[in-house]
């Protein structure tokens, strides 16, 4: 019986099931195998995304390089041409010989002419000079008005010729005197840069395009017809702007997909090259990487599972072979359970007749250095009456008491132990009666108590306060008003209200806004701390005052001090018309005819809004009101401060 008893009261050291670790083993084991998988997988996108931008900045790079190099050859060409005409008459039938035999030098250019100073064509590379005029085209009459020298780079016009799509680029010929003798001009076609610009692999959805430096397409592959001019888009109004060379992500005009997007101007020429690649493509290697590492994820995970069913078989079978065990060897077990706890003798006057040798290890004192005193010597002074009390419910055979109390060490230190006596025998003469008793040693568990209540007491205190201000929230104030209303006759409610709050947030911003919160919280709180009162943000700039056993006119002395110490604060708000943050109080007492806390609130905020109407900054007793509806039958307000019916609603 002794020992069942022992048994129930000490309990069992509480272990992990079979299946908590087979379910912690497969968590842990699918949580590397996911974590490496979305590890690697983001690793690897970066790289490809990082690939992807070296490659297209590079080719946009080459690209750039082979459009200037194109237009430099053709601008050396023109340029001596411009020179020869400046000085000289050459014969018709032997500089279109050497306009022929310079375009076939050239192959990006078509053909090579010269326009006299009236449009009319003077030279040319082909077989048989035009004979139409072209002085109404753009370039000619840009370098009939102008001086300038430089090499010109025509929008992309339709050939008068062939009918194409050609690239023109112009120079000005002037004759010896500075005058205007005519208009050179060189064609490319824009099928010369898409043609070489086919050869590179940009997937389905890339591209690649020549500007010009106001937006104007040059040439584009693949062709498309949806945007001539991209002077409005992000790469001519920021990039451009920023940098000559960059890369960065866009939705293309074009098709309307997602890419990724290189350029880079050429330092010779007003002309851009753009290289854009979409994002499907640059991470389509990744995906199919991707893919793979899911694939085998799965199998591995696959493993897992059957592991953890093994796993799980073989702990059944353990728990099996561990329960015909104990059945075998229970009374071992029962004393290794045991061994831990101090087991004590003693008589009816609380002298200690046994003492287990379990209590060197628990109170670093030999057992016989107990033996023959009296137990209550061992507890801490603060704890004796408990156990007083406690042996004292010990008033038969077979009762069972128990306590916990503290037992200095014999270092000093203090060990908290549960005890469980129970009455053993009995006697005639109370004073030889014996009870045992079991100590155990729970100092772990009550600091874990003590942490816990703590803790708990903690979380009570921030579910009942309001996280900016400090102050009680507004589930805290109703239930405070709710319960002091019915305690007290007397009790008034303060409703204040930040004047022009909502200017001072947009002159001031959010951030003072809230510091704006915090600092009229500190005076309302402040105001409230060493009394029976209650402080509480009611709601956005709203606070609210609750004051127990207090009368109307003592009420509105606290609301006049809060109302002046916010004042004298000297917060600047451009958006009040006196300058300075200032707070409008609404008072309202509790009276014979008041419905209850509800109609209380009401009242304060009727007060309230009366307040801000006849100009803020003022505290309003709910009383004046009253008596003032007396006088004259009604109480005018300002639709722009009506109160709130929600908040008049019982």
């Amino acid at each position: 019986m002794p020992d069942r008893h022992l048994i129930n009261q000490g309990g069992l050291l509480r272990r992990i099931t079979p299946g908590m670790v087979v379910v912690f083993f497969a968590l842990v084991m699918t949580a590397c195998i996911l974590g490496v998988v979305v590890w690697k997988a983001l690793e690897a996108k970066s790289a490809a995304l990082s690939r992807g931008a070296t490659d297209i900045q590079n080719l946009a790079h080459s690209l750039a390089e082979h459009a200037g190099h194109t237009i430099q050859a053709a601008d050396i060409a023109m340029s001596g041409m411009v020179d020869a005409l400046k000085y000289r008459n050459p014969v018709a039938e032997r500089f279109n010989k050497y306009l022929a035999e310079t375009a076939a030098a050239l192959p990006q250019i078509r053909e090579i002419g010269v326009l006299d100073a009236d449009g009319n064509w003077r030279y040319s590379s082909l077989p048989e000079t035009p004979r139409y005029n072209n002085a109404d085209r753009p370039y000619f009459a840009y370098h009939r008005d102008s001086a300038d020298k430089a090499l010109r780079i025509n929008e992309p016009l339709q050939s008068r010729l062939t009918g194409r799509r050609t690239i023109l680029l112009s120079k000005r010929v002037n004759k010896e005197d500075g005058s205007f003798g005519g208009v050179l001009t060189a064609a490319i076609e824009s099928d010369y840069f898409s043609g070489f610009y086919r050869a590179f692999q940009l997937g389905p959805d890339g591209g690649i395009s020549l500007l010009r430096n106001d937006g104007a397409i040059m040439s584009r592959w693949p062709f498309s017809d949806k945007s001539t001019d991209l002077s409005r888009s992000d790469l001519f109004t920021r990039h451009l702007k920023q940098s000559s060379v960059g890369y960065y992500k866009i939705t293309s005009p074009f098709d309307g997909v997602v890419k990724f997007f290189g350029y880079e101007e050429t330092p010779q020429y007003p002309l851009i090259v753009t290289v854009a690649m979409s994002e499907d493509w640059l991470l389509s290697a990744w995906s199919a990487a991707l893919r793979t590492d899911a694939l085998v994820a799965g199998v591995l995970l696959c493993m897992i599972i059957l592991l953890a069913a093994l796993l799980s078989s073989q702990f059944n079978f353990r728990i099996r072979t561990e329960r015909a065990l104990r059945q075998s060897e229970a009374h071992y077990r029962l004393l290794a359970n045991n061994i831990a706890d101090v087991v004590i003798l003693l008589n009816g006057r609380g002298t200690l007749r046994y003492v287990s040798h379990s209590v060197e290890q628990m109170l670093g004192i030999r057992p016989q250095d107990l033996v023959g005193k009296s137990c209550f010597d061992m507890v801490h002074a603060d704890d004796k009456e408990g156990v007083m009390a406690a042996s004292a419910r010990l008033n038969g055979s077979g009762a069972v008491s128990t306590a916990m109390f503290r037992i200095p060490r014999a270092d000093g230190s203090i060990v908290w132990v549960e005890s469980h006596f129970k009455q053993a025998s009995e006697r005639d003469n109370p004073g030889e009666a014996e009870f045992v008793g079991v100590l155990r040693d729970v100092t772990e568990r009550k600091r874990m108590e003590d942490e816990l209540t703590l803790l708990n007491r903690r979380l009570t205190q921030l579910a009942a306060t309001d996280g900016l201000t400090g102050l009680t929230n507004r589930r805290t104030f109703d239930g405070f008003l709710s319960r002091e209303y019915a305690a007290c006759d007397e009790i008034s409610v303060l409703l204040f209200d930040i004047d022009n709050f909502k200017g001072y947030n947009d002159t001031y911003g959010h951030q003072a806004g809230d510091r704006c919160l915090q600092a009229v919280a500190k005076v309302i709180g402040d105001a409230t701390s060493n009394s029976t009162g209650l402080s509480a943000r009611y709601g956005g700039e709203e606070f609210a005052v609750v004051l127990p056993n207090l009368s109307e006119d003592d009420a509105l002395k606290v609301a006049e001090a809060i109302r002046l110490t916010v004042r004298a604060l000297g917060l600047p708000n451009s958006a009040a018309t006196r300058g300075y943050l200032t707070i409008s109080v609404g008072l309202a007492t509790r009276t014979r005819s008041t419905l209850g806390e509800a109609a209380l609130v009401g009242e304060a905020d009727v007060a309230l809004y009366e307040a801000k109407r006849l100009g803020r900054n003022r505290s309003i007793v709910y009383s004046s009101l009253e008596l003032r509806y007396v006088e004259t039958g009604s109480i005018q307000h300002d639709p722009e401060f009506a109160p709130d019916e929600r908040k008049l609603a019982h």
